[in-house]
């Protein structure tokens, strides 16, 4: 799915886009890009899922210490209890879940 606008705040998920291949990825980032919004995609690789979020898309918004840090043990947490790929990563721009195991836990 393309958006054609800026996704609203908390986005729901049937909003994310299935940014999965090059061209998807892409044109999925360009949008966020030209709308000055952070990108949030997913992209299906195998059996499993990758959540992509970039604030760098979006030069006006940026992530305080406190959400920062709420994430970045989320992330910690998803690793240490083997949900995601030990290459995951957060932050403190751009933040990457790899191995999701379903489409709707990846939204």
């Amino acid at each position: 799915m393309l958006l054609t606008q800026p996704l609203p705040i908390p986005c729901a998920a049937d909003l994310v886009p299935d940014a999965t291949g090059v061209d998807a990825f892409n044109t999925a980032y360009r949008a966020a890009k030209e709308q000055r919004t952070v990108f949030v995609a997913i992209e299906h690789q195998g059996p499993r899922w990758t959540v992509t979020a970039d604030a760098l898309t979006a030069p006006q918004h940026s992530i305080g210490t406190p959400v920062y840090d709420a994430v970045r043990e989320a992330v910690i947490h998803l690793i240490r209890t083997r949900q995601i790929r030990p290459d995951s990563s957060a932050g403190p721009v751009h933040f990457v879940l790899h191995d999701v195991g379903s489409e709707p836990r990846a939204r």
